[in-house]
């Protein structure tokens, strides 16, 4: 199923003003700390998927509290700036997909390496 040209523009400002926002005017360092990857809005917008990763792996969980907890605060303000009927409720998902990719990438340089050594 496609998304929609408005969905998808819609994705692309949620993603520019929270980022904005935990840079900015959050004051929770932690939730700062968050480098947003993407945002993924249900069709009827009350709900949107801000996926997330971190440098420091090891404070994952911390920094997940402390979006969650900034939540509420961030979709007033968007309700704010935005000119839509309905802001979505944000749900903060860290993003593991940089990792993955890594761990491929991985693989497949071992995978080569063993068949160049066989020959």
């Amino acid at each position: 199923m496609a998304i929609s040209f408005r969905i998808e523009r819609l994705n692309r400002e949620f993603l520019r003003l929270i980022a904005d926002m935990l840079a900015n005017r959050v004051k929770n360092e932690l939730a700062s700390e968050a480098i947003l990857t993407h945002v993924d809005c249900s069709r009827d917008l009350s709900h949107a998927k801000v996926y997330f990763t971190i440098i420091n792996e090891s404070r994952k969980d911390d920094i997940a509290h402390a979006l969650d907890a900034t939540r509420g605060a961030i979709r007033g303000m968007l309700g704010r700036e935005m000119h839509i009927r309905q802001i979505p409720e944000l749900h903060f998902i860290y993003d593991d997909s940089e990792k993955v990719a890594r761990s491929i990438d991985e693989l497949i340089d071992r995978t080569l390496k063993e068949d160049l050594e066989k020959g």
